[in-house]
């Protein structure tokens, strides 16, 4: 998806979701920009390949994509597993300006046990509930029992976004490879070396799925990026602080790049 005009700006979903996952902040940031919202392998209307159910996989895709649209040096935003392949596209040279919001990747110990088992838990009910996530979204009670892993404040989300999300998530066929992956996988690494890129790390207050403990250690990996908290915000700024998030992306890839 290309909305906008203006310097590209490349946005990097999370598990489970598709370019959609952007909708809330689409409008502001294609005032400004020119966006480019892609689907992940497996994902939304593109393809899995052999390495669509790893991180590794999806990371080297989306520096393939990069690389064969010309778009190397591009600012990026990611959100979830999407935070944790803009960090490392970041860790690899290979982007701009770079905005990760909640990323994965920071969980230790019995936190690796707890995304596994709660995420796991989470997707089998939105899979057995998927004929009626159309209905049950539009009801501000059970919006709130099947977002409050995710959401801050799920009574308050649009129905029609929250249906199409959980229906992404009720259909991505690699989202369970995905979790024990990112479960068992290495904690992310920073670079070898500081770099001037900017490097913004957002997280929410609330988030219960990446603990705001593990802030601390993205921080420690990528010791020359600037922390943002979001009051008042679970795991995706973008749809409990809307507004908030569109402005953090583009000071960061506008005005810190000034």
């Amino acid at each position: 998806m290309r909305q906008g005009s203006g310097p590209p700006l490349l946005l990097v979903h999370g598990l489970g979701g598709t370019w959609r996952s952007w909708m809330t902040i689409l409008p502001a940031l294609s005032e400004a920009r020119e966006v480019l919202a892609l689907d992940l392998p497996g994902h939304g209307e593109t393809a899995a390949v052999a390495s669509s159910g790893t991180f590794r996989g999806l990371a080297d895709s989306v520096e393939a994509f990069i690389g064969d649209q010309g778009l190397e040096g591009i600012d990026i935003v990611g959100s979830s597993l999407g935070a944790r392949i803009v960090l490392e596209l970041a860790r690899r040279g290979k982007v701009g300006a770079t905005i990760a919001l909640d990323p994965g990747g920071f969980w230790r110990g019995w936190e690796r046990t707890y995304f596994r088992t709660t995420l796991s838990a989470s997707i089998q009910l939105v899979r057995g509930l998927a004929p009626a996530l159309p209905t049950l979204s539009k009801y501000a009670v059970t919006r709130s029992m099947l977002l409050a892993q995710l959401s801050a404040r799920p009574w308050k989300l649009d129905g029609q976004i929250v249906a199409t999300e959980l229906g992404s998530f009720a259909t991505t066929k690699t989202f369970d490879a995905l979790v024990r992956d990112l479960a068992t996988a290495p904690e992310q690494q920073g670079p070898a070396a500081e770099t001037s890129k900017p490097v913004v790390i957002g997280w929410g207050r609330q988030d219960r799925l990446c603990l705001p403990r593990q802030a601390a250690r993205a921080m420690a990996a990528f010791p020359s990026a600037r922390l943002h908290w979001f009051e008042k915000c679970g795991h995706f700024p973008m749809w409990d602080q809307p507004e908030e998030t569109a402005q953090l992306i583009l000071d960061a890839t506008g005005k810190m790049r000034d």
